[in-house]
């Protein structure tokens, strides 16, 4: 019988090298490497390793661990994100100066890129709200051009 870290860590090479688009799929992956586990059990690790479905760029989901979230692009120069952006999830977190955030998510609303559907300000913090099927990248660089 194999340990919990040894499944953990298989869970994750598998994720990591193969594209994995539901529990079904990774439970006969992980049986095929010698695991016998319940579909419950596998949930529980989904959940503990914070693993997340991606949207990839072939129009499907995918399993993701976190640190591998965001797309990996072809081109060699990565995309500059600002810094007060950050990103959980589906959401994006906008931070500004005090008093800054109402004006520019009122620019982001009015403007409407196609990539944010709407924006929610308190005083110096904005929630983003993208629209599915656009990579952090490019919702990062919709938001970019209000924030630089």
């Amino acid at each position: 019988m194999s340990s919990k870290k040894e499944r953990l860590e298989a869970i994750c090479r598998i994720i990591r090298e193969e594209v994995i688009c539901n529990q079904e799929e990774l439970l006969k992956r992980l049986e095929t490497n010698g695991f016998s586990i319940a579909q419950a059990t596998l949930s529980r690790d989904i959940k503990q390793l914070k693993i997340a479905r991606m949207h990839d760029e072939k129009d499907s989901y995918v399993y993701r661990l976190p640190h591998d979230a965001m797309p990996v692009t072809l081109s060699s120069e990565q995309p500059k994100i600002h810094p007060d952006i950050e990103f959980s999830g589906n959401l994006v977190v906008v931070k500004t100066r005090p008093g800054y955030a109402m004006g520019i998510a009122s620019d982001i609303d009015s403007s409407a890129p196609r990539e944010i559907l709407a924006t929610i300000a308190g005083d110096d913090t904005i929630l983003v709200i993208p629209r599915e099927g656009y990579s952090r990248e490019r919702i990062a660089e919709a938001i970019n051009q209000f924030i630089q």
